[in-house]
């Protein structure tokens, strides 16, 4: 096994399935909150979507788990079935890798499956159960089930929860829980009202912030100029120059995503689409067609991109800017995962100046490009039309201070007083332009 892993002492099955996922070196999320896991603290993980965090919980807490009752000990909450069914799905991993099947007993639970024969399933209660929190508490408060003896329980996307309306569910729950249960906490954001909520439930916990993702060095982040023209028809000209293995198209809204998918179909690029608005059974349709690559294109909004995990892609494009920065490093987080290289292009116009100042701020570098001819160009920067329009307001000030103002108003004053501003705006300018020569 890797010896950047040794430094944590796993047991033999847990390297085991370490060397089995081909890990080499522990992720910073990872770095950060494996030791206090296993020690039993309680974790607020703040990082973004590709930053390994699944494992930073699943590793240290499959480490721990005592499985010398039948009873449930891990609780895994997340805010969506297909979320949910993906953690479900690695923790499948971790027990046949750990060749524990049988020793190690997992649930998922989620809507859209009979409750009967789920409440049937659970009467041997498994040690672990993943799932989203409505369905979990049904069980709960239909007795099926008591998670009153897990020692440990995860919230995952817990904004993304917040931001759904489930964090009364996942209140509920821990309700019902172990007043001393150890609980891990792991989103992209923390609003106050999330803070409010880990004030509640989380004593003394670790808070671990991690900031890199914005700009890996694989990821590349482009922008494209609007000028008046179509999302849609720039996306098409870009669909012929890149050639994507999956490609996420991101839209403000449920709306603006129904609109611009049909108007991309309209125009010959055959997209699926994935938002809050489409029913889980064509949802599951959809990432399954997704999963059988009969989609390249994918059209997004943001809550329902950060619910599930598309493996695969390569290029992400904002046919609309985001409002705010971090929905920006979500979007940019969907590629370039696991070291491998990405490519965020965005659309922009004067509306978004402002957010790429900050995001520039923070050490994101932008290349300036257009597409002429169904070839990519190099543009100027989107700041260039901001600064000039600076200097030119600074030169006019300046000129207004050299105009000599008459002793006795006359008409037609302002005019003559106006052209003689333009006149010393043009030798100060002439000026300008010689000295910089």
């Amino acid at each position: 096994m890797s010896h950047q892993f040794n430094q944590f002492s796993f047991q033999p099955e847990i390297k085991t399935v370490i060397e089995q996922l081909n890990f080499q070196t522990p992720t910073p999320i990872q770095q950060k909150v494996i030791p206090s896991i296993l020690k039993g603290t309680s974790v607020i993980g703040q990082s973004h979507t590709g930053s390994g965090k699944t494992h930073a919980y699943l590793l240290p807490l499959f480490n721990q788990l005592d499985t010398n009752k039948r009873e449930v000990k891990l609780v895994i909450t997340a805010p969506t079935r297909e979320l949910a069914r993906q953690i479900y799905d690695e923790v499948r991993k971790v027990i046949d890798y750990a060749g524990m099947q049988g020793t190690w007993i997992a649930k998922l639970l989620v809507g859209g499956t009979d409750k009967q024969k789920m409440m049937d399933k659970l009467k041997k209660p498994p040690h672990i159960i993943v799932g989203t929190p409505g369905r979990i508490l049904d069980m709960v408060k239909e007795d099926a089930i008591s998670i009153y003896s897990a020692s440990s329980f995860v919230i995952d996307e817990a904004d993304l929860m917040l931001d759904l309306g489930f964090i009364r569910e996942v209140d509920q729950l821990l309700l019902r829980a172990d007043e001393n249960i150890q609980i891990l906490a792991f989103s992209a954001t923390i609003p106050q009202q999330l803070e409010q909520f880990y004030s509640k439930y989380l004593k003394n916990p670790l808070h671990v912030k991690i900031n890199d993702q914005l700009a890996p060095e694989q990821l590349e982040h482009v922008i494209v100029p609007i000028r008046h023209r179509e999302a849609s028809d720039i996306i098409i000209d870009i669909s012929k120059t890149i050639h994507p293995y999956i490609s996420i198209i991101f839209a403000n809204g449920k709306d603006a995503a129904d609109s611009l998918a049909d108007s991309l179909l309209q125009k010959g690029l055959n997209v699926g689409i994935i938002h809050g608005g489409i029913s889980p059974r064509e949802r599951k349709r959809t990432l399954k067609d997704i999963q059988n690559l009969k989609f390249q294109y994918i059209v997004a909004t943001d809550l329902a991109s950060r619910g599930i995990d598309i493996k695969g892609v390569s290029h992400v494009i904002n046919a609309q800017f985001p409002k705010e920065e971090d929905f920006y490093v979500h979007r940019a987080g969907r590629t370039a995962r696991a070291g491998m290289e990405g490519t965020v292009i965005s659309l922009y116009d004067e509306a978004d100046y402002r957010l790429l100042e900050k995001l520039k701020q923070k050490g994101l570098t932008f290349a300036f490009r257009d597409l002429k001819n169904g070839e990519w160009k190099e543009a100027k920067a989107w700041n260039e039309r901001t600064k000039r329009r600076k200097t030119d307001s600074s030169t006019n000030s300046e000129a207004w201070k050299k105009v000599k103002k008459p002793k006795k108003v006359k008409p037609g004053y302002k005019k003559k007083m106006k052209n003689e501003q333009e006149k010393i705006k043009k030798q100060m300018t002439s000026k300008s332009k010689k000295h910089r020569k």
